[in-house]
C-alpha cells in the first residue's frame, strides 16, 4: 500500500455514495380541525397543499376532518396546520364504533363525534375502565345491575 492509497483511504473521496437517505413511508394523516365556512375550508386545505411530500388533501367540513396522504411526518403536518390557520387542531380521535368493545361506555361515547364513530379508548389509559373491559368483566358487573331483569332478586 502506497502513500497515495493511504491518503485516499484517509479522506474517503466517495463519501456521498455511502450516505443513504431515509425515505418516509406513505402515510394517511387524519386531523380534526373546526371549519365554519368555505373560507376556513380553503385556508385549511391551502395550509398543507404546498408541503413537501403531500400527494393528496381531502377536506370534510361536515365532520371537521382533514385527511392528508403522502410521504410526510404526522407531527409536522399537525404543526403546520396549527401554525398556518391559527386553529385548535388534534389528531383524529374517533374510530368506527365496531372497533371498540363497548362503544357506549362513559369513556368512549362522545356526543360531538360524527355518526357511527366513538372515541378511541382501546389504547388510552385515561379512558374509563368499563370502556376497555372484557366481556367476562362486563358479565359480572352487570349481574347485580338494576337494569338487568335477570339480576339477583335478593339485592
Amino acid at each position: 500500500m502506497g502513500f497515495l492509497d493511504s491518503v485516499f483511504e484517509f479522506f474517503d473521496c466517495d463519501w456521498p455514495s455511502h450516505k443513504k437517505l431515509k425515505k418516509k413511508p406513505l402515510q394517511t394523516v387524519e386531523i380534526k380541525v373546526k371549519m365554519d365556512c368555505e373560507g376556513c375550508e380553503r385556508k385549511v386545505k391551502k395550509s398543507v397543499q404546498g408541503m413537501k411530500g403531500v400527494t393528496q388533501v381531502e377536506v370534510n367540513p361536515k365532520q371537521s376532518k382533514l385527511t392528508v396522504v403522502g410521504y410526510v411526518d404526522p407531527d409536522k403536518v399537525l404543526d403546520r396546520v396549527r401554525h398556518r390557520t391559527g386553529k385548535k387542531v388534534e389528531f383524529w380521535p374517533y374510530v368506527p364504533y365496531d372497533v371498540v368493545p363497548h362503544p357506549y361506555a362513559p369513556g368512549a361515547y362522545d356526543k360531538k363525534a360524527p355518526p357511527g364513530y366513538v372515541r378511541n379508548v382501546v389504547g388510552d389509559p385515561q379512558a374509563g375502565e368499563l370502556a376497555r373491559a372484557t366481556s367476562f368483566e362486563v358479565k359480572y358487573t352487570t349481574a347485580f345491575s338494576d337494569e338487568n331483569p335477570n339480576a339477583c332478586v335478593i339485592m
